[in-house]
């Protein structure tokens, strides 16, 4: 688990994106879009990045939050979570959702 990178919000439509959908095909830029991955950070592979929130163009996006909190392809569906993981992911998206920072960026 990571807190995500990058800087605006946004409320538009989600859609989850696909690697193609970046500018780049560097793994450690995309992964910074994303709160989880199967195999860690930095990550393998593109399909081992979980719960993205981050749009490709940098902003945050609130619906995305939502779908990662409890929707169909939320925190509550990855196989093989521990409860204590699932958790600690609910809170940062709470934060994200809730807190963002004061010049308007958020993540590290």
């Amino acid at each position: 688990m990571h807190e995500p990178d990058g800087s605006g919000t946004t409320t538009e439509e989600w859609d989850e994106p696909r690697l193609e959908d970046f500018d780049t095909d560097e793994l450690s830029v995309v992964a910074d879009h994303f709160i989880l991955s199967a195999s860690g950070f930095p990550l393998e592979n593109f399909t081992d990045l979980k719960l993205p929130v981050v749009e490709p163009d940098g902003d945050l996006n609130k619906n995305a939050l939502q779908t990662a909190k409890s929707g169909g392809h939320g925190v509550g569906t990855i196989d093989d979570i521990a409860d204590d993981k699932q958790e600690s992911v609910e809170e940062l998206i709470d934060d994200l959702a809730n807190e963002p920072k004061a010049d308007g960026d958020f993540g590290d």
